[in-house]
């Protein structure tokens, strides 16, 4: 079994994180905890882009958040911030990196509860560096 120290510095049993089983993610900069769910899209991933800011599709080239592994290759799901570039759409928004966040997968994940929830595409939004929506709608 593991030795726990006295010191000061020590937490108190319920609060040890190796006690804690919840399945969630780190180091999101001050932000809730996210729930661990299936990712469904990975960097080259082309999605949808859902908003009404003129970009018709959203290339991913990095994930916000995800720390590297030697060939595995970084992926997001809904909620996830992303580095993208609009590959279709109005000239002002094309060969840009721009920001975004998915708000639909593909991939089902399962929820607490036991339901399986998925989505007919891909889609994302562009968001700007404080992310709030660069459109005014979702489509």
């Amino acid at each position: 079994s593991r030795q726990r120290s006295k010191s000061a510095f020590a937490l108190p049993p319920a609060q040890h994180p190796a006690d804690q089983r919840a399945e969630m993610k780190r180091g999101r900069g001050g932000k809730q905890a996210k729930l661990r769910m299936s990712v469904g899209c990975a960097v080259a991933t082309i999605m949808n882009c859902a908003d009404n800011s003129g970009a018709k599709n959203l290339y991913i080239m990095a994930v916000k958040g995800v720390g590297g592994r030697l060939n595995k290759i970084p992926k997001c799901g809904p909620g996830d911030m992303v580095l993208c570039t609009c590959k279709k759409g109005k000239p002002e928004l094309r060969k840009k990196v721009l920001k975004g966040v998915v708000i639909r997968q593909k991939k089902c994940w399962r929820r607490k509860d036991g339901v399986f929830v998925y989505f007919e595409d891909n889609a994302g939004v562009i968001v700007n560096d404080k992310g709030e929506m660069k459109g005014s709608a979702i489509q």
